[in-house]
């Protein structure tokens, strides 16, 4: 495993990381790499598709920083791990095509796009602020561990900055994001090398959003014809539609006061009055409003207010996602 804060060695050429090696799913680096994830923290760990960035799906702070950690331009839905069917059925509504599909193809290279429950602890933003969430249960003996250990579901993107080739090995991951990981577990290359498929499974026919590890065809065998990609029911990938995230109450973008009967989505210090008030960040910081930002415009939309005047967010960071995912609430 790599580890921030210590001396590197061969084939690791970023400063703050080690690599130690582990011959498989058992011992003190599953162990500690658990304790990190429950803590908040970040861990790369190998899955038979590529390597993850993972965090604790169910941490808003943890979600936001893995989007920090790897620069991501936008808040696109995260991919979120779990160790059995059992547990990805308390998070996410099973059809009987999900229960064929994961019967033939879990543990595997395969993720599933399928509607939230209602008591789903995964946090909003690892979600996008969607009513689904992707899902998928990995293969590898490692990953597996650590998510069992860690005793929670784990979000994980691909362990590399956005933009950059996905990681297939250790090396790669500390040669992308370095020490802005707290641990990296190294279990060698991995077996399929490019991402998972992702199924949308929403629709009346499922749909590929992203080709991967499972063909089409393989299935097709299982639910029959797909969606083709340009038929009019196909769905886009989750969060690209230009009206997106919306709330059933008005927004007003980049308010300096709030007007009679608003609530106010506000940002940093001194904030206008307003009867009904939630606050993305006191401070101004940019990682802690993106953890904030589904669950308290969910929570001023609840109170039925005649509008939500939106503070303005500087147009930087993670404030580009941001204003990106208010937009596209307030769109039309």
């Amino acid at each position: 495993m790599l580890r921030k804060g210590t001396p590197p060695q061969s084939g690791v050429h970023r400063p703050g990381t080690r690599l130690l090696k582990t011959a498989g799913a058992t011992g003190r680096t599953i162990a500690d790499a658990a304790a990190l994830i429950r803590d908040g923290r970040l861990v790369a760990f190998p899955t038979e598709t590529v390597y993850g960035l993972g965090c604790d799906a169910t941490n808003d702070a943890a979600v936001a920083a893995v989007f920090e950690a790897k620069g991501r331009p936008s808040f696109n839905p995260l991919i979120v791990h779990v160790a059995t069917i059992t547990a990805a059925r308390e998070l996410v509504a099973f059809d009987d095509r999900a229960e064929k599909l994961a019967d033939e193809f879990w543990p595997g290279p395969l993720t599933f796009v399928l509607p939230r429950l209602t008591d789903c602890p995964v946090s909003l933003l690892a979600g996008a602020g969607l009513d689904t969430l992707a899902i998928r249960v990995p293969a590898h003996p490692v990953a597996r561990a650590l998510i069992e250990a860690a005793d929670r579901p784990i979000a994980a993107p691909s362990a590399n900055r956005s933009g950059a080739v996905s990681p297939t090995c250790a090396e790669h991951v500390a040669e992308s994001l370095g020490d802005t990981v707290d641990l990296i577990i190294d279990d060698g290359p991995c077996a399929v090398g490019v991402e998972s498929t992702v199924l949308d499974l929403t629709g009346d026919k499922p749909a590929i959003l992203r080709p991967g590890g499972i063909t089409g065809e393989e299935i097709s065998m299982i639910t029959g014809a797909l969606a083709e990609a340009g038929d009019a029911a196909t769905p886009r990938s989750p969060g690209q539609l230009e009206s997106h995230y919306a709330t059933q109450t008005p927004l007003r973008l980049n308010a300096i006061d709030a007007a009679p009967g608003e609530a106010l989505l506000g940002f940093g210090r001194d904030l206008p009055d307003a009867d009904f008030v939630e606050n993305l960040s006191p401070s101004g910081n940019l990682k802690e409003a993106a953890a904030n930002l589904f669950a308290m415009m969910r929570r001023l939309d609840a109170l039925n207010p005649a509008g939500i005047a939106v503070s303005p967010i500087p147009q930087e960071g993670l404030g580009a996602a941001i204003n990106d995912r208010l937009r596209r609430a307030a769109h039309g």
